[in-house]
């Protein structure tokens, strides 16, 4: 090999080790206050496995470098140097798309108000993912972007440039700061990831298509839409079993789009069109908690988007699909996959506490005494407000000023309850100073 090529290259390659060790750990490069913080087996778990990628890279360097000077690699062609090089380089800049992509999730957390929200939604979003020991929850890390739709990078799946993602990453939608339908749009993500540990997707595939093949003809395409969507559907599905009517309120918030919209059915995408998907919600909703309510939600959607105007053969598809929702609503509740041995999702879910008449009691009792609501589990304050918000007992003011104050709080608390007794009654004492109750 050319003397001056081997020299270039081991410079260039030496170069790679010097950047890589100007990338610091995430807890050097992010300034936040200590409430605004991730929690920490989230933080451990981004260093970890970012610590694991640089260490790696190290390695690749040093076994290029040494190659260079062995024999073997002074007999190699250039090309040869070269190719393995540039692979050797996609892998530094692998390393860096990791780093960027969990800084970018976390550089927010200086951002005033914003940084200490995020923490708190981190809580709802782990106490959402929460189900009695049936699994054992990833850590989850939220941040803001804009647009209406949030989205998520779920643990345990593969990041660009290979590796497996140590955290759930969610990104929530700006525009919903701060409401009830935040809660509906990341709870919805949670239920990605809850249905990936527990495999419901996989177990729901079977029998949704033994259904189909049972159904009458005009009944199939209903049931093929029902398991072309049925990833999105169990996501809708987690959501309504978690925060009761305040899911369907915040879907209908999102998903109020033009008339075109609205009714576009393309079977290529694994959202059920907007029309459809509220109406499945309220059905849900029917099945889970039974109450007038969701009569009085799906009568003004369909005022928003009446079928008169669409063609005859699109508006009997429509009813169609809507005639199977309830039979499709109840196969969905009562299954029982695997990986809950034999118990059916209603089983394992807190259904009782999200009763209308449940929620509406826990708002008296938290009128009355307001440090309650304070101790209750994050999802039942986002259902329980979101349900008089429906009811029309609070104003959306009153809504988010409620809700701006629990997310601190629940910041706070996750920044200070490793510290055992002292740190709880530390809480206990800032909770009233700093948030009026």
């Amino acid at each position: 090999m050319d003397t001056w090529a081997a020299d270039f290259l081991a410079h260039e390659a030496e170069s790679l080790l010097t950047r890589l060790d100007r990338v610091p750990p995430l807890a050097l490069s992010e300034v936040m206050v200590p409430a605004a913080n991730i929690s920490k087996p989230a933080q451990l778990a981004i260093e970890h496995h970012l610590a694991q990628g640089r260490e790696d890279l190290r390695e690749r360097i040093a076994r290029y470098r040494r190659w260079l000077l062995s024999a073997q690699g002074r007999r190699a062609l250039v090309a040869e140097a070269q190719r393995r090089f540039t692979l050797i380089r996609l892998r530094f800049n692998a390393v860096l798309t990791q780093f960027d992509l969990f800084a970018d999730a976390l550089s927010q957390r200086s951002e005033r108000n914003n940084g200490v929200w995020l923490s708190g939604l981190d809580a709802l979003a782990s106490d959402a993912l929460a189900l009695g020991g049936h699994f054992e929850r990833p850590p989850v890390v939220c941040y803001l972007d804009r647009g209406v739709g949030a989205a998520i990078r779920r643990a345990r799946t593969r990041l660009p440039g290979g590796g497996t993602n140590p955290v759930a990453i969610i990104r929530v939608p700006r525009e919903r700061m701060i409401g009830s339908g935040v809660a509906s749009s990341l709870v919805h993500e949670v239920g990605h990831q809850a249905a990936a540990i527990l495999g419901l997707v996989d177990s729901l595939r079977p029998v949704l298509r033994d259904r189909t093949a049972r159904a009458m003809s005009r009944e199939k395409i209903a049931w093929q839409c029902f398991e072309r969507w049925i990833s999105e559907i169990v996501a809708d599905f987690w959501s309504v079993a978690r925060l009761g009517v305040t899911s369907t309120v915040g879907l209908m918030g999102v998903v109020s789009l033009p008339r075109a919209f609205v009714f576009r059915l393309n079977l290529d995408d694994p959202h059920p069109f907007p029309w459809i998907r509220v109406k499945l919600s309220c059905s849900l909703g029917r099945q889970l908690y039974p109450h007038p309510q969701w009569d009085r939600l799906s009568a003004p959607w369909e005022g928003f988007y009446p079928l008169r105007g669409l063609e005859t053969r699109t508006m009997a598809l429509l009813r169609d699909m809507e005639s199977q929702l309830p039979e499709f609503a109840e196969l969905l509740i009562d299954h029982e996959p695997d990986s809950l041995g034999g118990k059916a999702l209603i089983d394992v879910l807190d259904v009782e506490n999200r009763l209308p008449r449940r929620l509406r009691g826990y708002f008296t009792q938290w009128v009355k005494n307001p440090g309650a609501m304070y101790r209750a589990a994050p999802t039942l304050v986002f259902a329980v407000l979101g349900q008089r918000r429906a009811d029309g007992a609070i104003s959306p003011t009153q809504e988010s000023e409620t809700l701006a104050r629990i997310l601190v709080h629940w910041a706070l608390k996750g920044s200070l309850e490793q510290g055992g007794s002292t740190a709880r009654k530390t809480i206990s004492y800032l909770t009233p100073k700093i948030l009026n109750v």
